[in-house]
């Protein structure tokens, strides 16, 4: 029931994720269940057998205080569907509700993996090597070096077990290159990675993240929230810019028809729905987190990631890597 669309989108790319693997998945739609009934039957749409409905009678506002929702609104859609994966009804749950109430509600109920002591979001960006992550992209504010290198395992984890990234470099995001650049966190962060058996790569600056100098940029969730919503607003101005350029008369027009084609495929990898969601790492299960103006297709893609995520036992690889640095 959040998101700036909602419930239409979740409705519309449930429905789809659904029925492009109905042998794989079953998708469990939590919410206001008039609501969701009356939405299906408005948009005429099907419900495909492997698609439930769970009946919440309270919905978190997208400003409301993570704290007051975990008090107040134990039957919202967010606390309930994250209910079911702690029940074992579900293997995974995604909303793209609240962001600071999805990261509570997670994090309270499901409980962090051992070892873990900051649950974590990382964020995937296109770069001149394909992609990289960007992590902590806003779950913790506020770290402690030994946070940064648990963001850094786990970010390795993930890069090498959804995208195939072998042995991934990871960098540590700073002012400067030298090992003496930075503040009093990242000059501590740097010798526990320095130290650790992860492929640390040293010091990253922030234009290394678009270049692909390193595969996973390590930072606090200030800095690395910062980035995302940088990044997000890359796409929107060059949208402005060529439609301010082709209304500057017919001659231009044209020019930007000609390309259009190009650079809408070439900055595809700019667009979120491709990537569904980000994941909350370090959480005991499976949550992701969606934009709020999530369409159809980023829901029906962040599904798709979830199914993924479990089923190739993210979390399993985090507790027996994590466990080598619990004695150190």
């Amino acid at each position: 029931m959040g998101g700036d669309f909602a419930p239409e989108s979740e409705i519309k790319g449930s429905i789809e994720a659904a029925l492009e693997k109905s042998k794989e998945i079953e998708v469990i739609l939590v919410g206001k269940e008039e609501v969701l009934r009356n939405s299906i039957s408005g948009l005429n749409l099907t419900v495909p057998e492997n698609l439930s409905i769970v009946n919440a009678k309270d919905v978190i506002a997208m400003d409301e205080s993570p704290s007051d929702s975990l008090r107040n609104k134990p039957e919202s859609s967010l606390s309930v569907s994250v209910s079911l994966q702690k029940e074992n009804k579900a293997d995974a749950s995604i909303s793209a509700g609240n962001t600071g109430a999805n990261m509570a509600h997670s994090t309270y109920k499901l409980g962090r993996l051992k070892g873990i002591g900051r649950p974590t979001i990382g964020t995937i960006l296109p770069s001149a090597n394909k992609i990289s992550l960007v992590i902590d992209a806003g779950a913790s504010v506020d770290c402690k070096p030994r946070h940064l290198l648990e963001f850094a395992v786990m970010g390795s984890i993930y890069m090498n077990t959804m995208f195939k990234v072998d042995n991934p470099r990871v960098g540590l995001l700073s002012i400067g290159e030298e090992k003496s650049k930075g503040n009093e966190l990242t000059f501590q962060a740097y010798e526990l990675l320095e130290k650790s058996s992860l492929n640390f790569i040293g010091n990253v600056e922030g234009g290394d993240i678009l270049r692909g100098n390193a595969d996973i940029f390590v930072c606090d969730g200030f800095i690395g929230n910062i980035i995302l919503k940088f990044a997000e607003s890359i796409l929107d101005l060059l949208k402005y810019k060529f439609k301010a350029y082709s209304e500057l008369g017919l001659i231009n027009k044209l020019k930007t028809g000609i390309i259009k084609g190009v650079m809408k495929e070439s900055l595809s990898d700019f667009d979120y729905q491709n990537y569904g969601g980000v994941p909350l790492l370090g959480v005991n299960g499976v949550s992701l987190i969606g934009h709020g103006k999530s369409s159809s297709l980023a829901i029906k893609n962040m599904i798709f990631k979830a199914e993924e995520m479990v089923r190739k036992e993210v979390n399993k690889k985090i507790e027996t890597e994590i466990s080598k640095y619990l004695e150190k």
